[in-house]
């Protein structure tokens, strides 16, 4: 874990919530679209600015930012003459929260009718709705929920 993690950082927006950390690490719209393009495949520094249209300067910031953080590895790339980019477990871990973004751009971000992508499993069928549940199987919303600070 990156020193940038640690309860003593004073660069935390908020430092003891988890929510305001992650998007401290993560939380503007570059790093997530490298992290969704790697998860989609790519792997080169090329593969994400095509993707994404970034300049190079700011991907060149947002993917060391990324290794350094630990959501993405560096490994040399098959022809031996380049680096590429991975998703380590902490990136991997982020799916859900892509996934969940998805879901709600593609209710709320398009007109009805707009023509937009599909995440699919590899049989093809789209992706079902992300829905919280408690333990016991009950839905979960702002209205059934409330944070707990522990100390």
């Amino acid at each position: 874990m990156s020193p940038a993690t640690g309860a003593s950082n004073p660069d935390w927006t908020d430092p003891d919530c988890p929510v305001a950390r992650t998007l401290d690490l993560v939380g503007d719209r570059w790093s997530l679209l490298v992290i969704r393009d790697a998860m989609d495949g790519a792997r080169t520094f090329t593969e994400f600015q095509r993707r994404t249209g970034i300049a190079r300067n700011i991907l060149t910031d947002r993917l060391r930012k990324l290794v350094a953080h630990g959501l993405l590895g560096q490994r040399a790339a098959p022809s031996g003459r380049r680096q590429e980019y991975v998703l380590t477990d902490a990136g991997r871990d982020l799916f859900p929260v892509i996934l969940t973004l998805r879901q709600w751009g593609e209710r709320h971000a398009f007109a009805p009718g707009e023509s937009h992508s599909t995440l699919v499993d590899q049989n093809g069928v789209p992706v079902p709705e992300i829905a919280p549940t408690s333990a016991d199987g009950a839905l979960l919303g702002v209205d059934t929920t409330h944070v707990q600070k522990i100390r």
